[in-house]
């Protein structure tokens, strides 16, 4: 499975197409809608939030609700679009025109100078429209569709938010994925600890007053993941790795790590590594799950615990310094809608995003044109495991 997102975050559209999806899956563009509306969801968000109301349109790959091998195209429609027509033209306009919402004045911490400098555009807005976190929109609808591929092989996923500002939520250390589903969505900042809701309240609050902003730390978990995804055997088929590269590549997020993640480097190798047990009728388990489900860069069966870092977002109300790249002038960088931290928001793009690779990883290990051989292949490797 593969696919490729396009569109700007002011335009008419945003589009994402994919390819490889096997024949008969059942789809339910609810639960597609459900993601995108929890993507816009959490304290702390900005305006755009109250313009766009995401429903995803598919128009082609799936028929009477089910897929049919073909590739699935999906598209989006941005609301906003109706008063940037002028702004985001696809054809020339009238040399004004062009100075509509022009940026010159680029963000620290956003890609506006150094994607200047790269595709050489002299108005920052090209390069703003496309590395907008609005992207986010299409992979949260692609991971809609991957989460109903695993949810068809008995595959569980969640995320929450462990740190938003520095305040840390007290998650225990064994943790169903049912019982993180449950407790996030009872909760406006998307965390499992309804302590310290209030104080995270406040502190997006503050940190808003102040046209600052914050991030913070999400984490993803899956259960019931067939030991064996992913391989050893080359650097690039190593599935934590992919998972790495997926998390980093969302917007803002600045580190990932696995279990018990950097804490490893503090603790001696026989608190870290997981024994292994063997049970009649259940195969092997590990003791405990330091190692977040991977072991030699694949699954081993236990739980999958990711987790990544977001900073905070770099648009500021109160801009920090730039520099004019027509006049070399300083000053204060330009301001677009944002919001004062959208870490809640992000852990449900995290969610979808693994929910994407850990679907693709299994549709590239069981090449399957139709789910009804996707279901038996999978279900006789794990009878090959437990049997092992």
């Amino acid at each position: 499975m593969r696919y490729l997102t396009a569109g700007e975050s002011h335009g008419p559209q945003l589009t994402a197409i994919i390819e490889g999806v096997p024949a008969g899956i059942a789809v339910s563009l609810d639960e597609i809608n459900q993601e995108l509306a929890r993507r816009q969801g959490g304290y702390g968000r900005g305006g755009r939030m109250k313009i766009e109301k995401d429903q995803v349109q598919i128009t082609s790959g799936i028929r009477h609700g089910k897929t049919l091998g073909s590739p699935i195209t999906m598209i989006v429609e941005n609301r906003d679009w109706k008063n940037w027509q002028t702004v985001m033209s696809v054809e020339e306009v009238a040399e004004k025109d062009t100075q509509l919402r022009k940026v010159t004045k680029p963000r620290p911490g956003h890609a506006d100078l150094v994607g200047g400098m790269k595709y050489q555009h002299r108005d920052l807005r090209n390069i703003l429209e496309r590395s907008s976190a609005r992207e986010t929109t299409m992979r949260v609808a692609v991971g809609g569709l991957a989460k109903q591929i695993l949810k068809a092989l008995g595959i569980e996923i969640a995320s929450h938010v462990v740190n938003l500002g520095g305040i840390e939520a007290k998650v225990p250390e064994e943790i169903s994925v049912k019982e993180i589903q449950q407790a996030a969505a009872a909760s406006e900042v998307n965390m499992v600890d309804p302590s310290i809701e209030e104080a995270v309240k406040t502190k997006i609050d503050e940190t808003k007053k102040a046209g600052n902003t914050i991030g913070g730390v999400v984490e993803v978990r899956l259960e019931n993941v067939p030991a064996g995804l992913g391989s050893y055997v080359q650097w690039d088929r190593k599935l934590d790795g992919k998972i790495a590269q997926a998390i980093v590549s969302i917007n803002a997020f600045k580190g990932v790590e696995f279990g018990v993640g950097f804490q490893a480097a503090n603790l001696p190798g026989s608190e870290v590594m997981d024994e292994i047990t063997w049970q009649e009728g259940q195969g092997y388990q590990r003791k405990s799950n330091h190692l977040g489900g991977f072991e030699g860069g694949m699954t081993n069966g236990e739980q999958i615990i990711v987790r990544g870092v977001m900073k905070p977002i770099p648009t500021l109300y109160k801009p920090l310094m730039s520099v004019d790249i027509d006049t070399k002038e300083p000053y204060k960088a330009s301001v677009e809608r944002s919001d004062s931290t959208a870490v809640p928001a992000a852990a449900i793009v995290a969610e979808n995003v693994v929910a994407t690779v850990i679907a693709t990883e299994i549709l590239e290990q069981f090449h399957s044109d139709n789910i009804a051989d996707l279901v038996q292949n999978v279900d006789e490797m794990r009878k090959q495991h437990l049997a092992f």
